[in-house]
């Protein structure tokens, strides 16, 4: 029973950066843009929110509190992450750039941006490791006092910070904006046939621009729950592996649905971590297992592909620039 809580709650742990990642770009794709820079928006909003984090808690020194370190490094991850879905924005949006080409190039970047800034703050803090963040990173993973102590289900399920109840939460928000809300009608809408949302009155525009940003600050905070809650508050080059790409993938297992999105990511989080708890694999095998999320992925694209129902497809206008001269 141990080792299944451990197993649980280290599955949670792993789902909640590729949740936030794949919401983000649920709410994104739903507005018709395909941001691929997904991956490397989560590598700058961890590191960002790192760096703020400790420049505070170098410069506050004894005064240093956990809960303003959160604050600091949270504004900073999502700042960056804004910055970022607004740079892929005028781009593919304004400036109509082929949004693969634009999204890949910002992951590119987004990763040496990372490791470049983490490495440097790794070497400012005298190596490897020597990042001292502990205050903040202690208030990120705070659990519900109480809750946490409980057999079995208190370490499964309550011994974890306020990121991982809050992407559970903004989950079913996105959710409930896009099926149940006027303006998840016309982020949908711009998603399916920006030419009749634009005849109806609907800036295309706008609600691409506003979509693809607060999709990145979501997957900003995938990459700042990551460094803070899983890592505790230091930084490794390209640490993330390839959580970034998984949260894409869940987009595609969930069937654009963020309720789904939810049992997909610790779905995920239990099968990128499955090899660890099964003795006797060598490296061989491993790898194997590492591959169990993307089998999964290809196997709902099969199932969807022949029920070929309506909601389970991507929005029409996916990938595609709006001319609106062309309406």
């Amino acid at each position: 029973m141990n080792l299944l809580s451990t197993f649980l709650q280290r599955a949670i742990l792993q789902g909640v950066p590729i949740l936030y990642g794949a919401n983000g770009e649920i709410l994104t794709e739903k507005a018709g843009n395909l941001n691929l820079g997904i991956p490397g928006i989560m590598y700058m909003g961890g590191v960002s929110g790192l760096i703020a984090a400790f420049f505070y808690e170098r410069e506050a020194g004894d005064r240093a509190s956990g809960l303003v370190g959160l604050l600091v490094s949270l504004c900073a991850a999502l700042l960056v992450s804004m910055l970022a879905g607004l740079l892929y924005s005028f781009l593919t949006v304004t400036l109509r750039a082929n949004q693969n080409v634009v999204g890949l190039s910002l992951t590119t970047f987004g990763v040496g941006f990372g490791n470049f800034f983490g490495g440097s703050l790794s070497q400012l803090a005298g190596g490897v490791g020597q990042i001292s963040t502990k205050l903040t990173a202690a208030a990120y993973r705070q659990s519900l006092p109480g809750l946490s102590g409980l057999p079995f289900v208190g370490k499964a399920f309550f011994s974890f910070g306020f990121l991982t109840y809050l992407s559970i939460a903004l989950s079913l928000c996105l959710a409930f904006l896009l099926t149940g809300t006027r303006k998840g009608l016309e982020i949908r809408a711009v998603g399916e046939d920006p030419a009749a949302a634009d005849a109806a009155g609907v800036d295309v525009n706008r609600v691409k621009y506003v979509s693809t940003v607060v999709g990145a600050a979501l997957a900003g905070l995938g990459g700042l729950c990551f460094v803070m809650e899983y890592l505790g508050g230091t930084w490794a080059n390209d640490g993330f592996g390839d959580r970034g790409w998984l949260a894409v993938a869940l987009v595609i297992l969930s069937v654009w649905n963020a309720r789904k999105a939810i049992w997909g990511s610790f779905l995920f989080g239990g099968l990128y971590i499955l090899y660890l708890y099964i003795p006797g694999l060598n490296r061989s095998a491993q790898e194997l297992f590492k591959m169990l999320p993307y089998l999964a992925t290809i196997l709902v694209l099969i199932q969807t592909g022949r029920r070929n129902r309506p909601e389970d497809q991507p929005p029409a206008s996916l990938g595609l620039s709006y001319f609106r001269e062309e309406r």
